[in-house]
């Protein structure tokens, strides 16, 4: 199996395998790889040539002789040769010798502290950079869960495509995501921000320097963080109305690298009335959390069965 044939070197390990990154936890080490979800892989032998982020590096710049990917896509493994490749290389570099028992492993816990085994509502909005996850847990289980493909990844896209449309400038995918971190918002900034941005011109062919504002780029975003919106509303409408009460006081928890997003906060309290609480690490909270199953595996055991038996 995949997972069994690239992890057979390291005995308790926790991983967050996301679209855009993966990070490994290793039971008494704490997190000890945090590298882009990519691959850079030799076409004609298949193989690897770099991985992570000297591979995220290649994306948009390899001869024909190699191809750089990214083996998951919209938060499912696209490409499972290249996902297999990609654990194992990222293994290699965290293991410290060569361990013959099977390793215990855990995957996608968050771990931002909640209160989950009462029975209280707690609610978790996950944007990570292919899916956005959004789940109400009460009692160590999940009452309700709602998902939708739109993230990080689609956030980028949509700057591409806007860019391509209104100015006939062609980017690249690392280009829109420095534009999203640099000048993108979800909601009216205090001070708009404005950032020189350098592609191909379509028309000439030639490269062309243009200077951008937030304002557009916050427009650009307008559809997938509209459906990020909307998913959110559909979940609050189908939860319980005793855990829907709860929420009132406890608020909404965002995790996941898109909650950075400036605004994106502000804008879903405004939407629904409730208040919205990013957490501290909204980046390696996944991986924190799944390291602290590994480090209380006993006191966690009846919710891990539960997982198992579904």
């Amino acid at each position: 199996m995949l997972f069994d044939s690239v992890l057979g070197l390291v005995n308790d390990v926790a991983i967050d395998l996301g679209t855009a990154n993966t990070l490994i936890y290793v039971k008494g080490r704490g997190v000890v790889l945090n590298e882009p979800s990519v691959i850079a892989i030799e076409k004609g032998t298949g193989q690897v040539v770099a991985v992570g982020s000297k591979a995220k590096e290649m994306l948009g710049r390899t001869p024909d002789g190699i191809n750089a990917v990214r083996p998951m896509k919209d938060g499912v493994i696209a490409d499972f040769d290249g996902t297999e490749d990609l654990l194992r290389e990222f293994i290699l570099q965290v293991q410290r010798r060569r361990l013959l028992v099977r390793p215990r492993m855990v995957i996608c816990v968050i771990g931002v502290g909640l209160p989950v085994e009462k029975p209280s509502g707690n609610m978790v909005v996950d944007i990570g950079g292919g899916t956005t996850e959004i789940a109400v847990i009460a009692l160590s289980g999940i009452v309700n869960h709602t998902s939708v493909r739109v993230g990080g990844d689609e956030m980028d896209e949509a700057i591409m495509n806007h860019l391509r449309r209104s100015y006939n400038l062609l980017i690249g995918e690392q280009t829109a995501e420095q534009i999203k971190i640099q000048i993108g918002s979800a909601y009216p900034l205090e001070e708009e921000m404005e950032v020189d941005v350098k592609g191909r011109d379509l028309v000439g062919g030639v490269p062309r320097t243009l200077k951008i504002t937030s304002e557009e780029i916050r427009e650009a975003l307008q559809e997938p963080i509209s459906a990020i919106v909307e998913a959110l509303k559909l979940s609050l409408e189908e939860t319980p109305p005793e855990l829907a009460a709860d929420l009132v006081d406890r608020g909404i928890v965002m995790t996941g690298g898109g909650a950075l997003l400036r605004g994106l906060d502000v804008l879903l309290r405004e939407e629904t009335k409730l208040p919205i609480n990013v957490v501290e690490n909204p980046l390696t909270c996944v991986v924190l959390g799944t390291g602290r199953i590994l480090d209380n595996l006993s006191h966690y055991e009846p919710v891990l069965m539960r997982s198992a038996k579904r």
